[in-house]
């Protein structure tokens, strides 16, 4: 804010009845916008001297008015500087607020999150799924329960807030809350929103996590491969309760469906495609994006099954999904079962549909981008987890051909040599070898 723009003055102002003292007013003018305010002091208008903006005179009273003056310009000055140093935008409204003592309530953390919740429950269906509110409704329970861990308080204002604070709830995750670190940095990462919000509101100045640093440990999550897909398709369980769950888990592995959209699947989203195939079309419930897969025929073979299944009936379903903690929990026993040295869930039966069903099939990748209804490749390259037959299988291809290439030629072939090395490069970058 140039000095220039600003300018602060005191004058007198006739009262309404007549009389000898009048009200001293003080004006603030920022880029030309004034405001102005009494003091509530009143003065003698033969004892004011305009152009120096003070009371006349040596005595004691016009000493204590200009003494008064004095202060009030000291103090303007004073909230000037600060917001000016605070980067809030100065403008004679808020200097005028701040004189006048109405400053905005000091919100405090745990409220604004609460209210960010709020909105957000709101919103549900409109842009946010449930999963969300859910993740944000933890990250402020943690929250709350670390304000009394650590500071004995119920909340805090924003202005507390600082590195330190960041990094102890950091800790206070990993150890006492025995969090991984990948779950730590979405908690922190859930609560920078709020702080973020805040710094938009103006109810912070200072980011807290500016020089705050995390990083997430890359987690490789494996799909199933070809033979253990096989594996759990063919197992018998001797209940029905599992058989239902490794079913639905297996019309997931060649749907490509979250859980959510298995869950919701109604039969009227199965449809005839234009190739006369029965075919999902539908939207996916987390992004909205729609999403058109043909039915595969094990995929078919699930749907028919469960066709006449009270469940199915009395929810208008093609499958009778259970919810999302039984189905993982239920999963955990099937892969057991199956002599799975890992655990089953939900989200497997996708990696697996975009890696193991389609991309390991040479399904190419812009197609099963819109199978999976990602909104860019990129999303859809974290399922490219290759096996290693499929890999065999190409690099056995290019070595017939490098040998049958070479029992041909006499005398070096430089433009042929080139073109089998872009292939061998090309191969290389699509399984992600290294050189």
């Amino acid at each position: 804010m140039l000095e220039s723009s600003f300018g602060l003055g005191f004058f007198l102002k006739r009262p309404k009845i007549e009389s000898k003292e009048w009200i001293v007013y003080f004006r603030i003018t920022v880029d030309g916008i004034r405001k102005e305010s009494s003091t509530k002091r009143r003065w003698d208008n033969t004892r004011w001297d305009q152009r120096f903006e003070r009371a006349v005179g040596s005595k004691e009273d016009a000493k204590s008015l200009n003494f008064f003056l004095d202060s009030l310009t000291l103090k303007i000055n004073e909230i000037k500087t600060e917001m000016m140093y605070s980067g809030k935008t100065i403008t004679a409204e808020k200097i005028m607020d701040g004189v006048l003592g109405k400053t905005a309530p000091k919100i405090k953390v745990l409220e604004e999150f609460q209210k960010h919740n709020d909105e957000m429950e709101a919103l549900l269906g409109k842009g946010y799924a449930k999963g969300t509110l859910d993740r944000f409704t933890i990250t402020k329970n943690h929250l709350t329960a670390f304000i009394k861990f650590k500071l004995k308080k119920h909340d805090l204002e924003f202005a507390d807030l600082n590195l330190e604070f960041v990094k102890d709830f950091e800790f206070y995750l990993r150890t006492v809350r025995d969090c991984s670190n990948n779950t730590t940095l979405k908690y922190i990462a859930n609560f920078k929103k709020i702080v973020i919000r805040a710094i938009d509101k103006e109810l912070i100045t200072k980011d807290p996590f500016k020089n705050f640093k995390g990083r997430k440990t890359k987690l490789v999550k494996k799909p199933l491969t070809a033979q253990e897909l096989y594996e759990l398709e063919s197992h018998y369980f001797t209940t029905d309760r599992l058989n239902v769950v490794r079913d639905v888990f297996v019309f997931q592995c060649y749907t490509g469906l979250a859980y959510i959209d298995a869950y919701q699947l109604k039969k009227t989203d199965i449809k005839e495609g234009i190739d006369g195939n029965l075919w999902i079309m539908s939207e996916r419930q987390k992004t909205n994006s729609s999403f058109n897969v043909p039915l595969l025929p094990q995929a078919l073979k699930i749907v028919e099954k469960y066709k006449e299944h009270p469940l199915c009936i009395q929810r208008g379903t093609v499958l009778p999904v259970s919810s999302n903690q039984k189905m993982n929990e239920y999963l955990k026993e099937v892969a057991v079962l199956c002599g799975f040295p890992f655990t089953l869930n939900t989200h497997m039966a996708r990696r697996t549909f975009g890696s193991t069903v389609t991309l390991n099939n040479n399904v190419p990748i812009n197609v099963v981008k819109e199978l999976l209804g990602h909104a860019s490749v990129k999303q859809t390259e974290a399922y490219a987890i290759t096996e290693q037959a499929t890999i065999g299988r190409e690099m056995s291809i290019l070595n017939k051909k490098l040998n049958k290439t070479g029992s041909k030629m006499s005398k070096p072939d430089l433009a042929v040599l080139s073109r089998l090395e872009k292939e061998i490069q090309a191969i290389k970058k699509k399984y992600n070898i290294s050189s």
